[in-house]
């Protein structure tokens, strides 16, 4: 075992028998899963078979202090190589990575809810995976405010690496009955002591008639001065059972300035969709879907996309989806089939089969990729079960590509 994983177990035995003695002192509620789980599948480089075990762990801890304030969230994962294709045998086999571990206090001095520790944070303005402080501060009136910062975490193949890179931001937001949502958030990024990223984005989300939905965002790099995301779009759903969607959208990609990326010439991307989804009767439902993509230099592609998923009793389903592109990069028609069923939350069971045939430019040929999979989930009792997947693929680069999962789940 790595010094790196001993040094992960010792962790989880004192934060363990510190909650041990926290829910036993204060009365604490922890709930969560545990799930144990065997996984095998071909390495992509060698094809040689591997397999692996791996427990993730997710809790929650609340109720720890009299007032009822403060509450304990964690994620991680804990995975062993026990079929590894290292020859000597000094790889690290036992690898930890925590998703996050994180307390929460609500009414901080009455005025704010601060999280601390390891979390994600989602802003308009961009996403960051952090080790720090997220406060949201109340009682300002009708307008809302989120405050973030901290050191940035990134995973590597083996593990956490280390990081230089370090995030901070805001997002004021109002809400109200006119105005269901709309944000003005900003996030700067630093790598070392460098501007890495500079970022502005808004959200905004409203209901009219009560059967339409508009909603739109928007980014702003500050460092290549260019919009790198935009989005709006409407929902329309006259009736329960219909829904129509119509949605633009279209992206710049930039990179960190620190980045040797940054200097690459790239394109815009820029796409439309309409989608109507509608439940024809209680046992039918019906999907239908167009795109339009333009990659720019007279990169253009076309998107058809239909389905049809049955339910011929209360416990079978079964689908159908066909969808097809022509243009750039390549020309697929796609299917998929599959079958599902249920009894009485005992137990489901589900295969199917996904085919495609594309062809990717004038210079190769007709190609074909077939993907065949079953699963299913056995439920001995409220707070326990297990379950599988086995899918075997074949394609261009493999006439047989087996993996799978095996899993032990506790509710707790």
């Amino acid at each position: 075992m790595s010094s790196s994983a001993r040094r992960c177990w010792i962790t989880i035995t004192f934060l363990l028998s510190g909650l041990a003695a926290t829910c036993t002192v204060h009365a604490a509620e922890m709930h969560g899963r545990s799930s144990t789980q065997l996984l095998w599948y071909n390495d992509i480089v060698d094809a040689s078979s591997q397999m692996d075990i791996a427990e993730y762990l997710r809790f929650t801890i609340t109720d720890i202090d009299k007032e009822k304030k403060v509450s304990l969230y964690g994620y991680g994962r804990l995975l062993w190589d026990i079929k590894g294709n290292d020859p000597s045998g000094n790889s690290d086999d036992l690898q930890e990575r925590v998703y996050y571990l994180y307390a929460d206090y609500k009414d901080f001095l009455d005025s704010a809810d601060l999280r601390v520790g390891r979390q994600f944070i989602n802003l308009s303005a961009g996403s960051a995976h952090l080790d720090g402080v997220e406060a949201h501060i109340k009682k300002i009136g009708p307008l809302g405010l989120v405050v973030m910062g901290g050191r940035n975490v990134i995973f590597g193949e083996e593990g956490s690496l280390t990081s230089h890179s370090y995030s901070a931001g805001f997002s004021a937001y109002l809400a109200g009955k006119s105005m269901d949502y709309l944000d003005l958030s900003y996030v700067r990024t630093y790598d070392y002591g460098d501007i890495a990223r500079d970022i502005i984005g808004s959200s905004y989300k409203q209901y009219f008639f009560k059967s339409i939905k508009v909603y739109a965002n928007a980014r702003y790099d500050l460092t290549a001065e260019v919009f790198n995301e935009l989005l709006g779009g409407i929902k329309y759903f006259p009736t329960l059972n219909l829904m129509m969607t119509a949605e633009y959208y279209q992206s710049y990609p930039t990179f960190d300035s620190t980045s040797i990326y940054s200097v690459f010439a790239v394109n815009q991307y820029k796409e439309n969709i309409f989608r109507a989804d509608y439940t024809l009767a209680t046992w039918v439902d019906v999907s239908v879907g167009y795109r339009q993509e333009d990659f720019g230099e007279d990169g253009d592609a076309t998107l058809y996309d239909v389905g049809l998923k049955f339910r011929p009793s209360v416990n079978a389903t079964i689908g159908l989806f066909h969808d097809s592109r022509s243009g750039y990069p390549g020309d697929l028609d796609g299917y998929r089939v599959y079958t599902e069923y249920r009894m009485l939350r005992k137990w489901n069971a589900a295969a199917g089969i996904d085919y495609d045939s594309y062809q990717r430019d004038d210079m190769t040929g007709q190609e074909t990729a077939k993907r065949y999979w079953a699963g299913g989930r056995y439920t001995f009792a409220k707070n326990m079960s297990s379950s599988f997947r086995v899918q075997n693929s074949v394609n261009v680069n493999y006439s047989k590509d087996i993996q799978g999962r095996l899993t032990f789940d506790v509710d707790f």
